[in-house]
């Protein structure tokens, strides 16, 4: 077909494709791509996986000359029918089972990831209320910071108040 009479008018090409439309549709509801579809609708017609050596020739004749074997529309439309009477889950583990990346359950990694955040977020949380306990109130807000006990002339807890043993007594 003529890409400006595509252009003009795409669901043409649609029309003529057929039965490619058709199982595209239903590749599309169960959320896999074309080819995915047809080694489903392989394994569900002979009860097997796709054969190595009937790839390339499938792959060929679906693609190049938009030719559906009758196992795939079959297939298309069993599953267009069940998707019409509401029966369909297109999550079904079933559909994807030849994506590697499509996971169900959550993996053991990220369970251990978020303990460990967890963990950390629970230790750091209790070093900021322990050191908010710990700490002694300051007078002022800006430096320099005195607490109460170096204004009332009591001695630091480090003992240090500014006289050494050598100094004069300076309170005559």
């Amino acid at each position: 077909m003529n890409f400006f009479k595509v252009l003009l008018n795409p669901e043409e090409e649609e029309r003529e494709q057929g039965d490619r439309t058709l199982v595209a549709s239903a590749a599309n509801i169960i959320q896999v791509g074309e080819f995915q579809f047809l080694q489903l609708a392989y394994r569900e017609w002979y009860d097997k996986d796709l054969p190595e050596g009937i790839v390339a020739k499938l792959f060929t004749s679906y693609m190049l000359h938009d030719e559906v074997p009758h196992w795939a529309r079959h297939y298309a439309r069993l599953i267009l029918m069940r998707d019409e009477s509401g029966t369909l889950d297109e999550n079904d583990p079933a559909f994807h089972r030849y994506d590697h990346e499509y996971r169900t359950v959550v993996p053991e990694g990220v369970k251990k990831f978020t303990m460990a955040v967890l963990f950390l977020a629970f230790t750091l949380a209790c070093g900021i209320v322990a050191a908010n306990l710990a700490s002694q109130r300051p007078l002022s807000v800006l430096p320099p910071y005195f607490l109460e006990s170096e204004i009332d002339g009591q001695r630091t807890p480090t003992g240090d108040d500014g006289a050494g043993p050598e100094a004069p007594d300076r309170r005559r």
